[in-house]
């Protein structure tokens, strides 16, 4: 499976390379399974996957964010791979560095599914640069840049929440709802060190181990969960849908994090790994907080717990 991983990952990147920065592909075609606007650069790529793995891996089935659960077999299969062909697509279209394709593998679990405990494999690929991050359950992260060259891990020893280089996740979350639980923490770091908002789950936590950024922060699902009247919110802008992220922007990143030996939680401290991983709208959706060591981590999720508590006496107020 990490062959196939590997070689599906270089083939969806080689597919959509061409089409970065293209204005063609910005066409809206429909909503994806998990919600989102499905753009015609999607589109292209969710096709090739589903032609690829029937070429060569006709027993796997896939879960995508586009597709959903796909296979074509009776038989229950032996492995499904979560894949998101175009972790990033505004980016992509922007022709921007920060989008990727994501692909994780676990084995097939009947009842209610694999979780994301169940990954054993994650592989992630810069669409534009071509490096390569190829993590297996207990063997550790490989990173190779475009030319094969292989990098190391670089986990930032930075601890100094006001010297803190971050980012998080914002697409189809309310802004101003948003920053009453981010704002402590943004302007904590806003000069010392930075904050940003770089368009793709996927690209923004293995940054972590580039050592380009010290902190991943998603804290849209625990939201909702925390204070459910801001809801409405999250479906205003995604036109009915919540876009939180789901399985499948986060399943190989997770574990490339993990093998490196950073720290990752929901937005409570809680490990991702027995949430479910098949499946997107807001049951299936997480909170992430990733960081590159654990006293770091801690100081986010202070800072986080005093946001969540200022929403919910904010919405309080105001109702």
């Amino acid at each position: 499976m990490r062959d196939l991983i590997l070689e599906l990952s270089r083939a969806l990147r080689a597919h959509v390379h061409p089409f970065l920065g293209s204005h063609a592909g910005r066409a809206h075609i429909q909503a994806g399974a998990g919600g989102d606007v499905t753009f015609e650069i999607d589109q292209r790529a969710e096709t090739f996957l589903e032609e690829f793995l029937q070429r060569n891996a006709p027993d796997v089935a896939f879960y995508s964010e586009d597709r959903g659960l796909v296979w074509t077999r009776a038989a229950p299969p032996d492995h499904v791979l979560v894949v998101d062909p175009i972790d990033g697509t505004r980016p992509a279209m922007a022709g921007l560095e920060s989008c990727c394709v994501s692909v994780a593998c676990a084995r097939w679990k009947d009842g209610a599914g694999p979780t994301m405990g169940d990954v054993d494999c994650g592989c992630v690929i810069e669409i534009k640069s071509g490096t390569e991050f190829l993590a297996e359950r207990g063997r550790g992260l490989e990173i190779r840049n475009g030319s094969g060259t292989r990098g190391d891990v670089a986990l930032s020893a930075n601890d100094d929440v006001s010297r803190m280089f971050w980012t998080f996740g914002f697409r189809g979350r309310p802004a101003e709802t948003l920053m009453i639980v981010l704002g402590e923490l943004t302007d904590a770091s806003s000069v010392g060190g930075a904050v940003f908002d770089l368009g793709s789950a996927t690209f923004d936590m293995t940054r972590l181990v580039t050592g380009q950024l010290d902190a991943y922060v998603d804290v849209g699902t625990r939201m909702i969960e925390d204070v459910p009247a801001v809801r409405p919110e999250f479906e205003r802008l995604g036109g009915g849908a919540v876009l939180n992220n789901s399985p499948y922007d986060l399943a190989a990143a997770a574990l490339c994090l993990e093998e490196a030996g950073a720290v990752v939680t929901d937005a409570y401290g809680e490990p991702l790994g027995p949430r479910r991983l098949l499946g997107s709208g807001h049951d299936f959706q997480m909170s992430c907080v990733a960081a590159a060591n654990p006293v770091l981590h801690a100081k986010v999720l202070e800072l986080l717990d005093r946001g969540f508590g200022r929403l919910a006496a904010r919405v309080g107020e105001s109702r």
